[in-house]
């Protein structure tokens, strides 16, 4: 199964960055995973920066229905998003997630989302929600091939 994640910005932090190459590693034994990145808007607008940003965002999903990660989206454990993300596989769907970037996703991203997924009550920095999603998706794949990780 593809599983696409569209990012905006690099992840810079250096410990962060490593932590999302391990587990990008470790995700793509299950699913063939591929990392979509947008360049991070400039400005002083956030709400300019958020729209542009998620137009990028857009392109690189295409016509897919998507995911986006949002703090105020729906709450899984980490079975239940595995059970999802297995269903779709299982039913020969591809499932692609967003990302916004420092000031979030634009609202047309979320409006036009299939799903809203928070990845914590909290507010993520967007390169920690990137880690977090994808450890989550390596999680995932742990949990549907009954191996022992997700313990």
């Amino acid at each position: 199964m593809r599983v696409i994640v569209a990012a905006v910005g690099r992840v810079r932090d250096s410990a962060l960055a490593a932590a999302t190459a391990e587990y990008e590693k470790r995700a793509s034994r299950y699913w063939k995973l591929e990392i979509r990145e947008v360049r991070e808007e400039r400005g002083s607008e956030a709400a300019i920066m958020r729209k542009r940003e998620g137009e990028r965002l857009l392109e690189k999903v295409g016509n897919m229905p998507y995911v986006a990660c949002d703090e105020g989206g729906r709450a899984m454990t980490s079975r239940e998003f595995a059970t999802w993300l297995g269903a779709a596989r299982d039913e020969g769907r591809e499932a692609a997630f967003v990302i916004g970037g420092a000031f979030g996703l634009d609202d047309e991203v979320r409006r036009r989302a299939a799903l809203r997924l928070s990845l914590s009550p909290w507010t993520l920095p967007h390169e920690l929600a990137r880690v977090v999603l994808i450890e989550q998706l390596y999680r995932a794949g742990t949990i549907l091939r009954g191996e022992p990780y997700h313990k």
